[in-house]
């Protein structure tokens, strides 16, 4: 027997290391409303993934978000 998995259990495209946010936690970490991160969501502003009726969005993807979003006031 082989150690590596078999193709039906093999990580796609290297998500393994992903973590996913709910829309409400997304919410919490940035202050705003849920309905804020779904507009950001439907905009095409925050990137996530849809599973049935929801979104999960990628941490990488808040973080992304958040550095291009600074605004230097000086």
């Amino acid at each position: 027997m082989s150690d590596e998995p078999s193709p039906e259990l093999a990580p796609v495209g290297g998500l393994s290391g992903v973590t996913f946010l709910t829309v409400a936690e997304v919410a919490d970490l940035m202050r705003v409303s849920k309905m804020s991160v779904y507009r950001m969501i439907h905009a095409g502003e925050l990137e996530a993934v849809r599973f049935g009726r929801n979104f999960r969005v990628p941490e990488t993807a808040v973080h992304a978000y958040l550095k291009q979003s600074f605004y230097d006031a000086g």
